[in-house]
């Protein structure tokens, strides 16, 4: 890490995107409000924000995510979801801040030391359910597969990885994909998923500061959610990350200018476009439909 660049890991990443979520719970229209994500966030959060090119206008790609998946967790619960297996959970408050049932489990699930600070900072705060936290290495696959296992035991399951895949290998989330398959047997998977199109927009603007922080930015399969099928998941949901951006009235600035250029390209490089990014539910192939 550079003395200009606060990102020590990607763990540090948690206290970017929890600025983002003071900044939004903040407005007098928010979409969600995270009371807690300014403590959680602290003094580092608010360097690396300030420290990222264009930090505080990028914000809205990360509100979008939190308000969908906020949405999509709720309606899963509602559906029967009995388990929350949060992994690399870092600070999500949904526990917290969330109208959950009290009999619902949420495990929230990090590295020793980002579970330790989150419940340093929520010291004296009250779940909303039955929060347990546990503090595993997830690239452990003895681990992770007893962890899954204890998560399969209470389900039906819905798992997030909110903010993780795109810091990890492929082979590696190969392996995830196949264990909360076969292993915690969960019905829903909640994730977001980059594409390389992303990627490549990224990498002169976040991936220097990424990469010098041990935290750059590796997944964007070409395949999109394709690449899940033959680990046993098929799509449920894609929810287009440009699309609720408009939806919501959090988009990018000069949004309007690349919205009309989108309509003079052909339908095929439309639909690339829309799937740039994306907050996508995942469902089992063993799932009832």
């Amino acid at each position: 890490m550079s003395q200009a660049n606060p990102i020590r890991n990607v763990s540090d990443t948690a206290l970017w995107v929890a600025i983002y979520r003071a900044m939004e719970s903040e407005r007098h229209d928010a979409h969600f409000v995270d009371p807690f994500a300014r403590r959680l966030a602290g003094e580092r959060g608010q360097a690396i924000v300030d420290a990222m090119p264009r930090g505080k206008t990028m914000s809205w790609p990360m509100v979008v995510r939190t308000a969908v998946m906020d949405e999509i967790v709720m309606r899963c619960v509602q559906q029967g979801a009995t388990t929350v297996l949060n992994l690399a959970a870092g600070l999500d408050a949904r526990p917290y801040r969330l109208d959950l049932p009290a009999s619902l489990r949420w495990l929230h699930v990090d590295l020793p030391d980002m579970v330790g600070y989150f419940r340093e900072r929520m010291a004296g705060e009250a779940p909303r359910c039955q929060l347990e936290f546990i503090a595993v290495d997830l690239r452990d696959a003895h681990t992770r597969r007893e962890l899954f296992a204890n998560a399969a035991a209470h389900g039906p399951v819905l798992v997030i990885t909110e903010g993780l895949l795109v810091y990890l290998e492929s082979d590696q989330v190969a392996d995830l994909a196949r264990d909360l398959h076969d292993v915690a047997h969960a019905r829903w998977w909640l994730t977001d998923l980059a594409s390389p199109m992303l990627l490549k927009l990224l990498e002169r603007q976040w991936q220097p500061q990424l990469r010098d922080g041990n935290a750059p930015f590796l997944f964007g399969p070409a395949e999109g959610t394709a690449f899940f099928a033959p680990f046993g998941w098929r799509e449920a949901e894609f929810r287009s990350t440009w699309d609720e951006s408009l939806r919501l009235d959090r988009t990018m600035p000069g949004a309007w200018l690349w919205q009309w250029l989108g309509y003079l390209q052909p339908a095929a490089k439309r639909e690339a476009s829309r799937r740039m990014s994306g907050i996508v539910l995942l469902e089992s192939d063993g799932a009832a439909a």
